[in-house]
This record gives structure tokens, C-alpha cells and sequence, in this order.
């Protein structure tokens, strides 16, 4: 008897605040394609602190550097969504199999170690990490925004999309 092997399609979520959304976001999500058939980009707030003012701009963009990911033949492959409160119970009402992060160092490893782990013993979602590329490494979404205010040129760090 020859058993079929069916593949059940796994979403990840990608959450952040991706302020801004850099080339090594995009370069998470599209990564996260080879491990995941679907990918939501989940742009999280503080719900205390309120809706932030830029959030449907912020949302507008990344649909627009994503859009390019998406087939005709599989239109909602990659989402960007926004949501209030904790990643893991944004994860479980959108129905992701795991959490996407990217990690850039040592330091973001101890973080997102944490976060993993709490997110896995606690809230029972798993959480798979991939390591920036070289080329992305030292580009965080607050390194944009300090070069931003100091005037520097950052359409380099950014997908073209949001230039």
C-alpha cells in the first residue's frame, strides 16, 4: 500500500511594530515563504497607549512593498494586519501555526529567546527564528527613524515602496 503524504499549509505570523518596515523585514517575510505558505505581517500596538496616528499609513505601505509576494493564483500568501494587545492572542484568532521573528545578534537573540520561550511554556505557540543576512544586519527600524531625525538619507534601509 503506498501511503500520500499531504502537506497541511502552515501560517506564520510575523508581528512587529515596523516603524519603519526595512529591507530586512522584507527580507524576513520572503524567507518566511520557504517555511510557511502563508505569512501575516501582524503590526502590533499598545492598546493603552492608544491607536498610534500613523498606524494606516504604516499598514498602507507595507501592503505595498508586500503586494509584489502575493499570485494570482494565491492572493492572500503574505497579509498585513494591525492589532491591538498580546502577539499570542493575535496569533491564535488569525489562526497562525507559529511566530516569524528575525534576529540580527546576540542581543536580539537573548530577547527573542525569552519571548519564545514564554510565548511556547505559556500561551502554547511556537516561535522560528531566522538570522538576518549580513547585507541586513545592522538595519533596525530604530536606526532608521535616528538617521530620519538627524536628517540622513535612508531610502537604502527601506524597500522602494515606502520611499
Amino acid at each position: 500500500m503506498i501511503m500520500k503524504v499531504t502537506h497541511s499549509p502552515k501560517t506564520a505570523l510575523f508581528a512587529g511594530s515596523f516603524n519603519p518596515f526595512t529591507l530586512g523585514h522584507l527580507r524576513i517575510v520572503e524567507r518566511g515563504l520557504e517555511v510557511a505558505d502563508r505569512v501575516i505581517v501582524g503590526v502590533g500596538y499598545n492598546m493603552n497607549k492608544g491607536k498610534p496616528a500613523d498606524i494606516d499609513g504604516r499598514l498602507s505601505q507595507i501592503k505595498a512593498t508586500i503586494a509584489p509576494l502575493n499570485k494570482p493564483s494565491e492572493p492572500h500568501r503574505v497579509e498585513v494586519m494591525s492589532y491591538p494587545g498580546l502577539t499570542a492572542d493575535f496569533a491564535r484568532k488569525v489562526g497562525a501555526d507559529f511566530l516569524l521573528r528575525g534576529i540580527r545578534s546576540a542581543l536580539d537573540f537573548e530577547y527573542e529567546r525569552n519571548l519564545a520561550d514564554v510565548n511556547l511554556k505559556v500561551l502554547g505557540i511556537d516561535t522560528v527564528i531566522l538570522f538576518s543576512e549580513p547585507e541586513y544586519g545592522y538595519i533596525s527600524s530604530s536606526v532608521v527613524r535616528e538617521l530620519e531625525a538627524n536628517g540622513f538619507e535612508t531610502s537604502s534601509l527601506l524597500p522602494k515602496t515606502q520611499e
